[in-house]
């Protein structure tokens, strides 16, 4: 059995506090972390996505803890994630360590998350950006909080390499007003309203 290997954690994080020539009364904080990890299947197409299945569950959990210690212990109100795989990979490893077991333990580090959390995944290179975007954890309908944040990590990914990325915010965007289901109404208990 291969052990998660990480070269590096990179954390992005924005506060916005002015937005449309107008002084934000709350700031929006969005966090993001990064691993860089070795890639166990770099090169093997078409291997069994076991042991990258098993590291999406712990990395769900290192990078979310990481990200709520970012806004200050506040477990968040919007999550998300994404994935950018190294050129020697192939899409199908970020689907296995974002989909089957990373969302439990970043579920459980943020107190909750009845929502789908959204997700990104491509494959790139060293420097490639990617938007993670952010909804609502507990009702995927409330579009104050449809968002996203950029990452771009440094010199990551490697050809043999993944960046995995957790994402979370403590509110949604800044005078948001294009209707729907508002934060106030939401009930949160099927995970879309």
């Amino acid at each position: 059995m291969t052990n998660l290997e990480i070269r590096r954690f990179y954390t992005v994080s924005e506060e916005v506090v002015w937005e449309g020539g107008r002084e934000v009364g709350r700031p929006v904080k969005r966090v993001a972390v990064a691993a860089v990890i070795a890639n166990p299947l770099a090169g093997q197409n078409g291997a069994e996505l076991d042991l990258l299945i098993g590291f999406g569950e712990e990395l769900g959990d290192i990078l979310t803890r990481r990200a709520v210690a970012l806004l200050g212990g506040d477990a968040g109100e919007s999550f998300g994630k994404a994935a950018i795989v190294g050129l020697r990979g192939e899409l199908e490893h970020a689907a296995a360590l974002l989909h089957p077991k990373f969302g439990a333990p970043m579920r459980a580090a943020l107190g909750g998350g009845a929502a789908i959390i959204p997700s990104a995944k491509k494959l790139g290179g060293p420097g490639d950006a990617i938007d993670v975007p952010l909804h609502y954890k507990d009702a995927a309908f409330v579009r104050s909080h449809f968002d996203a944040i950029e990452v771009r990590v440094p010199a990551a990914p490697r050809d043999d390499e993944i960046v995995v990325i957790a994402a979370v915010s403590h509110g949604g965007r800044p005078f948001a007003r294009v209707g729907g289901l508002t934060l106030e109404e939401a009930v949160g208990s099927d995970g879309l309203r």
